[in-house]
């Protein structure tokens, strides 16, 4: 492996590291919405709903601001799912550890409880799932088939 891309990729994953674990992304708001979250499908792509809680839409908004491009959208749903669409930027062998960064951010942000981030290529397709397990403390990642 070259140096290079090896210290870019330790870089990135160290900042996001950060960023997600030790940034407080939202409030103690635990205000629930009563309108799920609307998706229109058409031919060009349409932002989804941040999130179905205050909580959960300004989580979804850090994480596009902070992602500093390499996340294009992200969704929070029932306070324990995160789906995010992932930038082109991101390198297939960087994808994992983009996704143990998010995973760790989501848990300090909505604690005591299981946890899912679903990650989507650029082309809105699954590619990784990410389940956090309270109890364990683990991490258990599926890769789409």
């Amino acid at each position: 492996m070259n140096i290079f891309n090896y210290a870019r990729k330790t870089v990135l994953v160290l900042a996001l590291m950060l960023i997600l674990t030790f940034t407080t992304a939202c409030g103690a708001s635990q205000t629930q919405t009563s309108n799920p979250a609307r998706i229109t499908q058409s031919s060009e792509y349409n932002q989804l709903e941040r999130g179905n809680s205050k909580a959960g839409q300004d989580f979804g908004d850090w994480v596009i601001k902070t992602s500093k491009g390499l996340i294009k959208d992200a969704y929070v749903r029932d306070r324990n799912k995160l789906g995010v669409v992932i930038s082109p930027k991101v390198l297939p062998t960087e994808v994992k550890a983009l996704t143990k960064s998010l995973a760790q951010g989501f848990r300090h942000n909505f604690p005591n409880q299981d946890l899912t981030v679903l990650v989507y290529a650029p082309d809105k397709k699954l590619i990784l799932t990410a389940k956090y397990d309270s109890q364990s403390q683990q991490i258990d990642y599926q890769q789409a088939s």
